[in-house]
């Protein structure tokens, strides 16, 4: 079936608390030249707070400051002016380090290094016990689906493995504080969408991810909040449930319609409304929904492959056995592809105010749609009649 985004936004699952994991007030970074001249202005006065349990998106067109703004939070800059609190401290304090996982944008990795090698030299970095190393090197290899090539060396792998093997290592310590530099960058539809749930199962944790991406389809899935830079400023922040509503518009979805009640309905809603502003369509499926599909049923059919595969749950010691199986059965889930013969219709209308709600439950409760013979679905090309079947109850074809 389509992968239902309400499913894992993080806004409705997430363990956001009162607790600021990140503070930022005024902060500004001005790059200068070799004799002390401003060059460049970054980061210009720029304020947000980041609370436990969040997705944090930072967004913004190349040279917006984003980038700037994580080396800050990592302690890695430091600013012209202004003040930065990770866990009510300072970002350069040792033990407040430890408490943070990072993935650059680019991979830098030692490429004669096998995986197993890789994420050993980064545990014991952090001064964990060779068995613990060697439990959570498992268990990270296999949920980001190298644990069938970990003797490979990093150099030979692919960016899209690369940037897998990444991610293993800015989890290797079990942080409280995940900041994700274009995390899918390189990486397949499937690699994708395993990334996206991850960091959704993390937030549910409680642990606190700040996410920086081009790519807003990434960023609309799994961030609660957003801040979008331009300049250096901060150009727009909150909950993307608020910035993207259109409230001049209203979408009602249902299963197929009948002819006769498909009539009744749009009578109804022409009453209070121009006709020219009432669309009806038949919804489709995303590529990613659909691409999912035809993997899953590949790999039911045991076709084998060479690269990274499918990570197969959330390592242990980030979420509880029991989580990890639940995160496991929503990866299935959502790989799953429905081939019922009912294709919901959509129908989009000026606000409700304008429309009496109460006249279409009426008749969609009332005239129940019969229930239709089993049958294969009909291939893209029949779906003229039903185009036809559209622009006729329109009264005019759908330019």
């Amino acid at each position: 079936m389509p992968i239902n985004l309400a499913q894992i936004q993080p806004s409705t699952t997430g363990t956001t608390t009162g607790e600021v994991v990140a503070a930022v007030r005024g902060l500004t970074k001005t790059f200068t030249d070799f004799w002390g001249r401003p060059k460049a202005r970054a980061v210009d006065n720029v304020d947000f707070e980041v609370r436990r349990g969040e997705v944090f998106g930072l967004l913004g067109p190349n040279g917006s400051g984003k980038s700037t703004t994580v080396k800050l939070l990592l302690g890695l800059l430091y600013p012209s002016r202004g003040h930065i609190e990770i866990f009510g401290r300072s970002p350069r304090h040792v033990a407040t380090k430890s408490r943070i996982g990072y993935l650059p944008e680019e991979s830098y990795l030692y490429r004669y290094l096998d995986s197993g090698e890789t994420l050993d030299f980064f545990g014991n970095l952090f001064e964990l016990s060779r068995h613990e190393r060697q439990k959570r090197t498992e268990q990270l290899l296999e949920m980001v689906g190298l644990g069938r090539v970990q003797h490979r060396t990093v150099g030979e792998f692919s960016k899209g493995m690369q940037r897998r093997i990444g991610l293993a290592q800015a989890l290797i310590n079990d942080p409280d504080l995940v900041i994700l530099d274009e995390p899918t960058a390189g990486l397949d539809p499937l690699g994708c969408r395993e990334v996206k749930d991850l960091i959704v199962a993390l937030a549910r944790r409680g642990k606190t991810v700040i996410l920086s991406s081009h790519l807003l389809a990434d960023v609309e899935d799994v961030c609660d909040r957003v801040v979008i830079y331009y300049g250096g400023r901060i150009q727009a922040m909150g909950a993307l449930k608020d910035l993207l509503a259109t409230p001049d518009s209203l979408r009602i979805t249902t299963p197929a319609l009948n002819r006769e009640t498909l009539q009744k309905v749009l009578d109804v809603i022409r009453a209070d409304v121009a006709s020219d502003k009432v669309h009806v369509d038949v919804p489709t499926q995303n590529l990613e929904s659909y691409f999912l599909g035809v993997v899953q049923r590949a790999r039911q059919s045991e076709a084998e492959t060479s690269g990274a595969t499918s990570g197969s749950r959330v390592a242990a010691y980030l979420a509880g056995e029991a989580e990890a199986d639940a995160h496991t059965d929503k990866i299935l889930e959502r790989l799953a592809v429905s081939t019922g013969p009912m294709v919901p219709l959509q129908v989009t209308t000026p606000p409700a105010e304008q429309v009496d709600v109460s006249k279409l439950d009426a008749l969609t409760k009332s005239e129940p749609v019969p229930a239709a013979a089993p049958a294969k679905p009909e291939p893209p090309a029949d779906l003229s009649q039903a185009d036809a079947r559209l622009s006729d109850l329109l009264g005019k074809p759908k330019i």
